[in-house]
């Protein structure tokens, strides 16, 4: 496979444990950060969600400090996050570089988009069927888990295929500041020793991970829809 691999992109001749050693980086990263952010997502997107006006937990000074907290975050581009979270970072793994330390900036970049993708997926439910849940007894608690995420799963799914798709492009960025990872071997070798061949095959191994992440995203899709 490698031969073949050499033969279109002779500059990774003597890279291949390398570039396999970026691809687990990558892969390690996705894995871990993607974990606590799907579950720290849902928790926020489920609360701003409740919270909101008119809502069955209504309480506009949760949602409003969670509401602004989220657009700070997102305001901030990542790569100056990174930065800002670098002491905090060190605090908590003992390290800003490697893929310890990116999975700390990698949560914080994406738990504020996916809570608002949940978020958005959540309200799409009929208040109607809010509405009789309410009058048949349901609790709270109730209708978040058997309305709100059994109901939806289809748009969660959803939500989480967009987020691990953008979570593939922070990843590559934290290369820019020594996380590893297919960024770091991009910058590393594609762009600063100018092998564009190297850097082409880096796009399509990026590209072959978001093909996969969709196929697998939209074949969930179709067996949850009813």
């Amino acid at each position: 496979m490698f031969d073949l691999i050499v033969q279109f992109f002779p500059n990774m001749l003597g890279k291949e444990a390398e570039f396999l050693q970026c691809i687990s980086q990558t892969l390690q990263m996705m894995f871990f950060s993607g974990i606590f952010s799907v579950m720290l997502g849902v928790i926020v997107g489920v609360l701003l969600t409740v919270t909101n006006k008119g809502r069955i937990l209504e309480n506009r000074l949760v949602y409003n400090l969670f509401d602004k907290i989220i657009n700070i975050f997102r305001s901030v581009p990542f790569i100056i996050l990174i930065a800002l979270l670098i002491d905090f970072t060190r605090m908590i793994v003992g390290t800003g570089f490697g893929v310890k330390g990116a999975i700390i900036p990698l949560i914080f970049g994406t738990v504020p988009f996916f809570s608002r993708q949940v978020e958005s997926a959540l309200i799409e439910i009929d208040e109607g069927i809010i509405e009789a849940a309410l009058a048949s007894g349901s609790t709270p608690w109730e209708i978040i888990y058997k309305i709100y995420l059994r109901e939806n799963i289809p748009g969660l799914i959803r939500a989480t295929m967009i987020t691990m798709v953008s979570l593939i492009g922070l990843t590559a960025m934290m290369g820019a500041v020594g996380g590893g990872g297919l960024g770091d071997f991009a910058i590393r070798y594609g762009f600063q020793r100018r092998m564009t061949d190297v850097t082409i095959l880096t796009v399509l191994t990026i590209l072959i991970f978001v093909s996969i992440i969709q196929g697998i995203g939209n074949y969930m899709i179709r067996k949850t829809t009813h």
